[in-house]
């Protein structure tokens, strides 16, 4: 399955425990299971720094109470590549989306652009597949990683395309520059105002996904795909309608 094991996931080195909320989501919504977090990056290099940036948002958000999958996208053809999509990467690629509840996309900068891998994974994931939708209603937090100076062109990129699969993509973003300098020998990433934009960016899109979960269906529910269907609505379950109806007087 081509998914990767997250080594050291228990150990978070650049991150300062003292100020640490355990659940940020914690009071939001109903307890509930864990949110599900599928985590995709940009760049198969042995030393990928959108990989390893990944890496570290995946083990903060099991930090904060998540349960995460991060695909490996090394096996994955190019969208048309493989007739009818009939390919196991793409159908893993698939199922791990409709499992997920929330997802994280880190891409590098190159040319000034996400990379075509990047953009394969999210080519590879229909608006609609068998009437499901793997994308739609599920939040998202976008970061990128760049070789030389601070851009945004990758992130605004990926919000893009969030809005376009009908993601709620979260407020707060990351973006890391030099990326070559805020890693160690071990891959590891070290203390930095860009380690703790990406704290912050895990902690808001454990809220959002909390928050936003118990109402997913309503959040999404079109008219324009309730009258394709045929589904009429009953005013005496409608709770729209029941909400504004007048009320009768105590007696």
């Amino acid at each position: 399955m081509p998914l990767r094991t997250l080594s050291e996931p228990d150990n978070l080195p650049a991150l300062d425990q003292r100020f640490v909320h355990a659940r940020p989501g914690a009071g939001l919504a109903p307890d509930g299971h864990p949110p599900r977090i599928l985590l995709l990056y940009g760049s198969l290099r042995e030393r990928s720094y959108s990989r390893l940036a990944t890496e570290e948002a995946a083990r903060l958000l099991q930090r904060f109470g998540a349960e995460t999958r991060i695909f490996d996208p090394r096996e994955l053809p190019f969208p048309d590549q493989i007739a009818g999509d009939d390919h196991p990467a793409i159908k893993e690629l698939r199922e791990h989306a409709f499992w997920s509840e929330g997802m994280v996309w880190c891409s590098p900068e190159r040319h000034g652009q996400i990379t075509g891998l990047m953009k394969a994974q999210i080519d590879h994931l229909p608006l609609s597949i068998a009437g499901m939708r793997p994308t739609q209603g599920r939040t998202l937090a976008v970061m990128q990683v760049s070789g030389g100076s601070q851009s945004f062109n990758a992130v605004n990129t990926l919000r893009l395309l969030g809005r376009w699969m009908r993601m709620f993509t979260i407020p707060n973003q990351s973006s890391v520059a030099k990326a070559f300098e805020e890693f160690d020998e071990a891959g590891r990433m070290k203390p930095s105002s860009y380690y703790d934009r990406i704290v912050d960016v895990m902690e808001e899109l454990v809220r959002f996904t909390i928050l936003m979960r118990p109402h997913g269906s309503q959040l999404v529910d079109r008219y324009s795909e309730r009258k394709a269907a045929g589904k009429v609505i009953d005013p005496k379950t409608d709770l729209s309608l029941i909400a504004i109806a007048p009320q009768s007087e105590p007696v």
